[in-house]
């Protein structure tokens, strides 16, 4: 099981990441999509990565906009399999604007 970081540990981590948020209860990025079609092509991807690295975000699917919340639900908060996972979504997002 992987170990959860402290808080100090999150918020270090969240620094590298330009768009996301969150505390020690979990990570989270919204971003706005051109359209419909186009978020769901990005969930897409990112199932199929989520599914690679065995480890699934949350996702609120609102028309266009995404919304990803990543917490290593089995170790009981956010992990660096959680940041892992997140810069892959930014990679993702990255690639379909």
């Amino acid at each position: 099981m992987a170990d959860v970081l402290t808080a100090e540990a999150v918020e270090d981590e969240l620094g590298g990441l330009a768009d996301w948020s969150g505390d020690g209860a979990g990570i989270t990025r919204t971003v706005e999509l051109a359209s419909f079609p186009d978020a769901i092509a990005v969930v897409d991807r990112v199932a199929v990565t989520a599914e690679e690295l065995d480890h699934h975000p949350d996702i609120d699917i609102r028309w266009r906009t995404l919304t990803f919340r990543c917490v290593t639900h089995s170790a009981g908060g956010v992990t660096h399999r959680d940041f892992a996972l997140a810069r892959r979504i930014d990679e993702i997002i990255r690639s379909a604007r």
